[in-house]
Parts: structure tokens; C-alpha cells; sequence
């Protein structure tokens, strides 16, 4: 395998049963495999797609002062703005080459969660950020729940299973601001290979070049998907809650060949996270004499908490 699979959303809303336990069957062996796919045929718009560059491009544009006052100390960098080099991958020291960030979740009134979100931070300078990011929110929302509608009918639960927990849930989209390299870098790269926290990332950005995935042999690959197309990977939360069944992979974005250093480069990754009361429990379904149960019982809301203070981002 030399790239990751690309698999098409359409054959799974298409109301016809032998196209939707294809695109089932394709998604969740690419899962079980490497952990990446790449999405055609997804809910975010063309349109929408490119006015979100635009304002994300203009918001890193802003002098850094003018960011800076959207840095909000006690959140943990969970809303607004998350200056170059605070974030680092899990047991590395030195932090990422990247500035980005933070829109989270606005929930339904009727939602009845058990916690309180932070509010979103509202950009002054910019008359439509806030809008069009909470736009884009709500369709790479709506993207992920059909793609885990699919993974819970593989799995062999009802297929509406995380529809409440992640409907409302704790869910993140991150535009993420590269700038050019202006010296050579000491040990550090774009973002230092890791694994995500949540249940599944949806990716916009990709087909910029520079995301490698680390398949089961040891061998970087790169990730390189159709413009069109969002790349998403299982988190850290689904493999621990599939016990291993499906997997989250580790990759990275390397910088790019030193004539390509003064080329900035954007992604606008999107993790979905549950509410944090989901029990991340391994499913019965995942454990057998072959696959015996590989981690304690522990809920999404505590296993954040543990990996927010491990890259940097949540102090002890």
C-alpha cells in the first residue's frame, strides 16, 4: 500500500443496500489496515470550503499582537487562538512549527449535557470568521456521524449507536497556520508524528502535501488525496473503545524540501470528540479469546484531561 484508500460517502447514503455495505466494508477494513481514508462525495461545499481559507488566511494574517489577544489563558487552548510553537506531540519536547486555532462546540438547547463548554472566541478584525467556521463546523459534523454510522454497522452495533454521543459532543475544528521555515529547524518539525486523541479526524488540507502515515511495517507513506476529498483517521478513543479492532494510526507532516521552506502551508483538521461522559469501555463486541480486553474502563472526559497535560497543552 502506497497511498491510503479513497472510499465514497455517496454509495453510503445512496438508499441502495449492496452500495452501502460496500462503502461498510471498504471503510472499516481500510480501518482495521491503516487507519486513514480518503472521503469523496463528504457535506462541506466547494464554496464553503474555499470562503473558510479565505477567512482563515486572513486571520493569520493579522499582526501577532492582534492574535495574541485572542490567546485566553485558562482554557487550555481549547477556544481561540494558540500561538507558534506552544503545542508538541506526546513525549517530544520541541514544539510543533505551527500556530492555529480553536472553534468548539455550540450545542443545541435541547442538548442535555452534563458539562459546559467554553464559549468561542469572536475575531473583532473579521466580520464573517466566526460565521463561516461554525459553518464548516456543522458539515464535517454531519460528515463524521454518517462515517461512524458506518463503522458501528462494521462493528456489528446499531448503526445510530454514537449518534448521542457525538451529536453535541466535545468536537474541535483547528485551521492551522504553517509558516514559511526561515532557518534551519533544531529536531523540530511541521507536526511531530503522534496519534489524535478523539474518536475520528476529518481533514481539510491535505492535498498540500507533507502528511506521512506510518504503515504496520515501519514505512512512512505519504497521504496524498484528490483535491476534493477529506482524509480521515480513526483517534485514539475509537481504537481503545473497538479494544484495537480498528486503529489509530501515528503520522506527521514533515517540512517540506528547503526550496519550499518560504511556501507556508494550511490544514484545518476537524476532531471529533464525544461528550465527555461516554463511557470509552471495550466493546463486547471487540473482545474475544483471540482479543482479550487490552484497557481499563475509563470515559472520553478523563482520558482527554490525561492526554491535554501530555502534549503540553493542560498543565498537571
Amino acid at each position: 500500500m502506497t497511498n491510503i484508500p479513497s472510499v465514497d460517502l455517496a454509495d453510503f447514503v445512496s438508499g441502495d443496500s449492496t452500495r452501502k455495505q460496500k462503502f461498510v466494508d471498504e471503510i472499516g477494513k481500510a480501518y482495521e489496515e491503516i487507519g486513514f481514508v480518503s472521503l469523496k462525495n463528504h457535506f462541506l461545499g466547494d464554496d464553503l470550503v474555499s470562503e473558510l481559507y479565505k477567512e482563515v488566511k486572513s486571520f493569520f494574517d493579522l499582526p501577532l499582537e492582534t492574535k495574541r489577544k485572542y490567546e485566553i489563558e485558562g482554557l487550555a487552548g481549547q477556544r481561540g487562538y494558540i500561538s507558534f510553537g506552544k503545542e508538541h506531540a506526546k513525549g517530544k519536547k520541541e514544539g510543533d512549527l505551527k500556530e492555529f486555532w480553536h472553534f468548539g462546540q455550540e450545542p443545541a438547547e435541547d442538548a442535555n449535557l452534563i458539562e459546559e463548554y467554553p464559549e468561542n472566541v469572536h475575531v473583532d478584525e473579521l466580520l464573517d470568521f466566526n460565521h463561516t467556521g461554525m459553518e464548516a463546523y456543522r458539515m464535517l459534523e454531519k460528515t463524521g456521524i454518517h462515517v461512524l454510522r458506518a463503522l458501528a454497522l462494521y462493528i456489528g452495533l446499531e448503526e445510530t449507536y454514537f449518534d448521542h454521543w457525538a451529536s453535541n459532543g466535545n468536537s474541535i475544528l483547528r485551521p492551522i497556520h504553517y509558516p514559511p521555515i526561515t532557518e534551519e529547524p533544531e529536531g523540530a518539525v511541521r507536526a511531530g508524528a503522534h496519534g489524535d486523541i478523539n474518536l475520528i479526524t476529518l481533514l481539510m488540507g491535505a492535498s498540500t502535501g507533507g502528511l506521512q502515515v506510518l504503515r504496520k511495517d515501519g514505512e512512512w507513506i505519504d497521504a496524498v488525496p484528490n483535491e476534493d476529498e477529506l482524509v480521515i483517521n480513526v483517534g485514539d478513543m475509537l481504537e481503545r473503545h473497538t479494544n484495537n479492532k480498528l486503529r489509530s494510526t501515528i503520522h506527521r507532516v514533515i517540512n517540506p524540501p528547503k526550496e519550499k521552506w518560504s511556501e507556508p502551508r494550511y490544514s484545518i483538521p476537524f476532531f471529533m470528540h464525544p461528550r465527555s461522559e461516554m463511557p470509552l469501555d471495550c466493546l463486547d463486541e471487540c473482545v474475544n479469546e483471540e482479543n482479550p480486553k487490552h484497557y481499563e474502563d475509563i470515559t472520553a472526559g478523563e482520558f482527554l484531561h490525561q492526554r491535554l497535560v501530555e502534549i503540553g497543552l493542560l498543565k498537571k
